[in-house]
């Protein structure tokens, strides 16, 4: 029996659809033009040969009619490529507000994933049929990117700074998860598989199969890394004005001493973790002392997620 011709990986997600068309329409583009261009080329260099020395060419004119439909149609065709890859792009790096979200965290060479649930797993990634999933992703080393070529899933997992990714997957499954940047000597093992399974077998797979053995939630893991740390001395409303009120600190906005007003995000909780000098909340005295070195990536996002439990502004 022979096998298809696998042009593409197979679709798997919500968003595989909407990128194979607008890749396969410019290619298509790509593919006319240069076969319209390539056969006048060679058809005007054996019509317009010249015959002999003595051959003179009548001289020709312009036609405003070709001019208006030559400047026309590419036009078109490139606005049309605009809009549609700009619908593309909006709708893959917009995830909905009920996505389930999963910590990741690439390293030299593999992949760490924590779930909501508090399951942790490596190179192995659970996910629920039918329901979005968003991943929050950082790097405790050199650069990475989070592949999954049947999701058409791709985004850059750097060191220092959160980036995310969303899909819904639509097929149940094993399906191929790739480091796609070179990140050294092992990037081609730092690979696994994401497994699709049906939401209830989802559900029972993140319990774990002993529950005396569950392990935290990020919410919980960062709220003990919290108390641990000793935050609450000064992170504290009941313990005076040494540090903010962490309660509904996420993205509201913070004015600095030097005047600036921030959003209190991702990349601010986590600079103000590891630079509490860099952005100083009016009002406070410089105290803050660093934390770099004493938490791992997969740390400080459990306390952010925490943080976030908080409350919003």
């Amino acid at each position: 029996m022979k096998m298809p011709l696998a042009f593409l990986p197979e679709q798997a997600s919500t968003l595989a659809r909407d990128v194979d068309m607008l890749y396969l329409f410019l290619i298509g583009v790509s593919m006319f033009f240069t076969i319209l261009i390539g056969g006048l080329i060679i058809y005007f260099v054996i019509r317009y040969r010249r015959r002999s020395d003595a051959d003179r060419p009548a001289p020709l004119h312009g036609n405003k009619l070709l001019e208006v439909v030559w400047t026309t149609i590419p036009l078109v065709l490139v606005m049309i490529m605009f809009f549609w890859g700009a619908a593309v792009f909006y709708k893959q790096f917009r995830p909905p507000a009920d996505a389930m979200e999963i910590l990741v965290t690439g390293k030299q060479w593999m992949w760490k994933m924590q779930h909501p649930s508090g399951r942790s797993e490596i190179n192995d990634l659970h996910v629920p049929l039918g329901r979005p999933v968003k991943l929050t992703m950082t790097s405790e080393d050199v650069i990475h990117s989070f592949y999954i070529p049947a999701f058409r899933a791709k985004m850059d997992v750097v060191p220092g700074r959160y980036t995310s990714l969303w899909f819904e997957p639509t097929k149940e499954g094993s399906f191929h998860l790739f480091c796609a940047e070179y990140c050294g000597a092992e990037h081609s093992l730092m690979k696994g598989w994401v497994h699709v399974l049906p939401e209830d077998e989802y559900e029972e797979w993140a319990r774990g199969e002993d529950p005396d053995l569950a392990e935290l939630t990020p919410v919980e893991a960062g709220e003990r890394l919290f108390t641990e740390l000793g935050c609450l001395a000064c992170h504290n409303p009941a313990s005076g004005t040494m540090g903010p009120d962490m309660t509904g600190l996420y993205m509201s906005n913070v004015e600095l001493d030097d005047g600036r007003t921030v959003v209190a995000d991702e990349e601010y909780i986590r600079q103000s973790i590891l630079e509490p000098m860099a952005k100083v909340t009016k009002g406070y005295q410089p105290i803050m002392p660093t934390y770099r070195g004493q938490l791992d990536e997969t740390q400080l996002m459990q306390i952010i997620a925490y943080i976030r439990s908080l409350g919003t502004e």
